[in-house]
């Protein structure tokens, strides 16, 4: 039997399937709009304003903001970048307190100062355009992006780094997929939120910088060897190195280093002692290119560890810094390996560095410093942490030879105090480092008190240097054929 429908059942039906499907529209569009301004979370390939729980998901809404971006003008790049600046600028105080609890290591001061001064770091101002012209024609050269760079960021200077490589690498016209050390994710994403929220609202494109929510070392692998990344851009200690220069992919990569100084009789000693403690003080001797030991030459080293505890050094005596060691180190696993560094001691202040020591120090001690021999493990591994071994040398012949040997090859900085332009000379030749810095803190080395400019990824073992936009772009030639010159 087939039922039948009266005209009123039929025309109550209708009014009922068309109000349903009005309803349906109207959430569908709000689900919708909540999926494009990041308020849901899941498999889709909308996000969280750039946060993701897949690489898949992450590198495909990189790929499509690549896509748009390059649609747009060169000023589109240069707001993007202007956003980031302006954010770390005016947020850095919150941002820098969120770092710092979440990391639990470094000084809060410094955590700070280090998102303000991402807006030393280059810009759309420094690409070029090359050209060449003559009876033949002309030919233009520009440098053009990558694609979506696959991008490594560590937890010493979690969002720092991830910024600073933004406005390098968005200014070269790229886009982002970032794996953030997972002990700094969750400032790593908060800062991805912001900038991406800024960013769409200056230029309507979202997802210029994508990142990993729960960070892995099997996520990493997966950017790694994702077909959609162009480009690798790792900063980190030596396991993340080593992986990515064994990837398939190009990598830039910006890997340990172990900074030597070496301080000769004609040094300026209150100059130097200043700038070490500067140096090797700053966010509790994070920095990969912070003073990290110490070869002075005799004449002058009593006089020099005198000058540091007047520019705010403790000096520990031989039983405090035994203590000290043994507290910071356990022994190799194997013969002629390395010490193994207790992480618990990794950024924390002097005071707590003083109690593993057994000493209280006075408030406001800036560092920890002590005459070591060689072979104690502070001089030879990069430990971060506010303390320096002073090596005495019998001559800057000495002191260079040491340095290089201590500096274990890895190439990252070396730092000179010296009046002696034959031994400047002499050790930069030796040294053959990335960043070599004489007469100042190392900091003058990336443009802070020297000239030059700032950036937070320095490759090294890749041989690219100091990173600015130019190192992530790729020569592009055009070129026009006869009939052009009209001189």
């Amino acid at each position: 039997m087939v039922a039948t429908i009266e005209p009123e059942e039929r025309k109550g039906r209708s009014m009922v399937t068309a109000s349903e499907t009005a309803i349906r529209a109207v959430v569908e569009e709000v689900l919708a709009q909540l999926q494009r301004r990041g308020g849901l979370s899941g498999s889709d390939r909308s996000g969280d304003w750039g946060v993701f729980d897949s690489v898949d998901d992450a590198v495909a809404a990189a790929t499509e903001a690549f896509r748009r971006l390059k649609r747009q003008p060169l000023e589109s790049r240069a707001k993007a970048v202007e956003c980031v600046k302006r954010i770390c600028l005016e947020q850095a105080e919150e941002l820098g307190r969120l770092e710092f609890e979440e990391t639990r290591i470094g000084r809060l001061d410094h955590k700070i100062e280090k998102l303000q001064i991402i807006r030393l770091v280059p810009g759309t101002e420094f690409l070029r355009t090359d050209a060449v012209s003559g009876d033949h024609g002309l030919t233009v050269t520009e440098y053009a992006p990558f694609g979506v760079i696959g991008v490594i960021t560590p937890v010493t200077h979690s969002l720092p780094t991830l910024a600073s490589n933004f406005v390098n690498m968005i200014a070269a016209g790229n886009t982002m997929v970032v794996n953030p050390h997972p002990s700094g994710a969750r400032i790593a994403c908060e800062g991805v939120r912001r900038f991406n929220r800024a960013v769409h609202a200056a230029i309507g494109i979202e997802n210029l910088v994508t990142i990993i929510r729960e960070p892995t070392l099997e996520s990493a692998q997966a950017i790694f060897e994702h077909r959609g990344v162009r480009l690798l851009c790792v900063t980190g200690g030596p396991g993340v190195a080593r992986a990515a220069l064994q990837s398939r992919k190009r990598a830039i990569v910006a890997g340990p280093g172990n900074p030597p100084v070496v301080v000769d009789e004609t040094a300026d000693l209150d100059n130097a002692a200043a700038s070490i403690v500067r140096g090797a003080a700053y966010d509790n001797n994070l920095l990969c290119i912070g003073e990290k030991e110490v070869f002075a030459v005799h004449d002058i080293f009593d006089r020099l560890m005198e000058a540091v505890e007047r520019h705010g050094g403790f000096r520990l005596n031989a039983e405090q810094t035994r203590a000290l060691t043994q507290a910071a180190f356990a022994p190799p696993e194997k013969p002629g390996g390395h010490w193994v560094l207790n992480r618990e001691l990794v950024g924390k202040d002097p005071a707590v560095l003083a109690e593993a020591a057994g000493v209280r120090i006075p408030e406001g001690t800036q560092l920890l410093f002590a005459e070591t021999d060689p072979d104690c493990p502070f001089v030879g591994e990069e430990q971060m942490m506010p303390f320096v071994p002073f090596v005495r040398c019998r001559d800057v012949e000495q002191a260079i030879d040491m340095a290089y040997t201590y500096e274990r090859q890895y190439g990252h900085t070396s730092l000179i105090h010296s009046r002696n332009v034959r031994n400047m000379t002499a050790m930069g030749r030796l040294m053959d480092t990335t960043l070599f810095v004489k007469n100042g803190p190392c900091m003058a080395g990336l443009g802070l008190g020297g000239e030059g400019y700032l950036s937070y990824s320095i490759a090294t073992p890749t041989g690219e240097g100091v990173t600015s936009p130019l190192t992530f772009t790729r020569q592009r030639r055009c070129t026009l054929v006869d009939d052009l010159r009209i001189i």
